[in-house]
This record gives C-alpha cells, structure tokens and sequence, in this order.
C-alpha cells in the first residue's frame, strides 16, 4: 500500500506538468505572427516556444523535484548500488535465480565456494558478483554481506564498503552475536578513516568498543585517530586502556610520543 503512494505522487506531478505545457503551447500555437517577417518568422516562433518551455520546466520542476527528492533520499544508497550492479549483471543474474529455485540452499554454497576462491585468486569482479547473487537468492545473508563489505574495503571501495557495514548492522540490530556487531563497527570505523570521514570514524570505533571495551585493534585504531584529530583526552584515555589490554604492544612508546606533541 504505502510502496504505490510514491508513484501516484509522482504521476499526479506528471500529468501536472504536461498540462500546463500542452495549455502553454495551445496559446504559443494561436500567436499573431502576421506581422513578422516571413523569413523571421519561424525562428521568431521557435525562440518564444523554446524560452516558455524552458521557464515552464524549470519552475514545475523545482516544485516536484522537492517531491522526487523526497521519495529518491527514502531510497538507501545501498540499495541503489546493489541495483545498478544487478543490472550490469542482469542477464546472467536472471539465468542463476531460474537455477536456484529448485534447491536455493545448495545454489548458495556453491557461489559461495567459487567467491571465497575468486578472493584467493583476487577475481575481484567475479567475486562481488558471485557475492551479489547470493544476496540476490536471500537478502539476509550476513555472511555474504561481511564478504562484500571486506571486499569492498580491502579495494578501497570505501562509499560501498560503509553502506554495506551500516547495512549489516541493521540486520543485526537483534542480533546476540556481541562480537560480531563490534567487528562490523569496527570495520565500518576503518572504512570512514581511510575515506578520511575522522569524525565519523571516531563515533564507530567508540560504537565498537561498547562490544569489546578491551580490544588492543580497537583501541589502537581510537589512539590513531585520536592523535590525527589532534584530541589529547581521548588519546591518553585510550593509550591507558591499550597499556593495560596490551602492555606488550611494540607502538606504545611511540604513540606516547605523539601525545606528548599534541
């Protein structure tokens, strides 16, 4: 029900526009041009159409394009991802889900048996798309999404790599796996970093260490980005957490060094 409203707005801003165009071009058409040169007179008649189209366009455009982009931000951005790849994708794709209906199960472990070997192999498309496809035959595949989301992460795809963590942690968001929703905030955390979003960063590596308070990868990674963002309070708390989590870990002194210049 609510998937239609959308569309009937958008058709209604439309049919809208086209009519105030067809009026438009009903009073352009019944112009006097007697008095105009002939030679001049289809330019002339041309031009006018054309300014008036343009100023009608625009100013109705202005106004539904408040509504399109309304519907268009309800749209995830993983979402539009996943659909352009499906339909660069889609003829072959079409073939594997006619595959898959007789035995869906079984389809997923042998795609994702061929993914995990075009990894090894760094068949980095091939991959991503064996990957797609079994998001494709069940969209709440996590561990196919984890996958994709490293995927895209050790490819420096940092824009899917994030849409795809943010993705997996509200398939999550019941979920008892406490490790695992840390470890997809982590990686969410070093995505942001390496797109260079600090702040961000900051808030999902906070995020990650509500699961895992003593983690030295997280609290390593918080101290680095702490001292990038220059923000001294939160890097000494966190070089004591990382001391007493990981007293052997060979950056210590190095990043007591980096506080110390804060």
């Amino acid at each position: 029900m609510y998937n239609i409203i959308p569309l009937i707005l958008i058709l209604i801003s439309l049919g809208i526009v086209i009519f105030i165009v067809v009026k438009k071009f009903s009073v352009l058409a019944a112009m006097d041009v007697d008095n105009i040169p002939a030679e001049k007179e289809a330019i002339v008649k041309e031009r006018i159409i054309s300014n008036r189209l343009k100023r009608n366009i625009f100013k109705w455009s202005s106004k539904g394009g408040k509504v399109f982009r309304f519907f268009g931000d309800k749209i995830g951005i993983l979402a539009q991802i996943f659909y352009k790849k499906l339909h660069e994708l889609k003829d072959s794709y079409k073939t594997e889900v006619i595959l898959a209906t007789g035995d869906k199960e079984k389809k997923i472990e042998e795609l994702s048996a061929q993914a995990k070997e075009m990894i090894g192999d760094e068949e980095i498309k091939e991959a991503e798309r064996k990957l797609i496809e079994i998001i494709g035959l069940d969209s709440q595949n996590i561990e196919a999404f984890k996958s994709l989301g490293d995927l895209y992460l050790e490819n420096k795809n940092y824009e899917e790599a994030k849409q795809t963590f943010k993705h997996i942690l509200k398939l999550m968001k019941d979920s008892e796996e406490v490790a695992e929703i840390g470890e997809i905030n982590f990686n969410l955390a070093l995505a942001n970093k390496a797109a260079g979003n600090l702040a961000e960063s900051l808030a999902d590596i906070k995020e990650a260490l509500k699961y895992a308070p003593s983690n030295p990868r997280y609290l390593d990674t918080m101290l680095e980005i702490s001292i990038i963002k220059k923000d001294k309070i939160f890097a000494l708390d966190a070089l004591k957490k990382l001391e007493r989590a990981n007293p052997d870990n060979q950056k210590l002194e190095d990043f007591r060094e980096q506080i110390k210049e804060l």
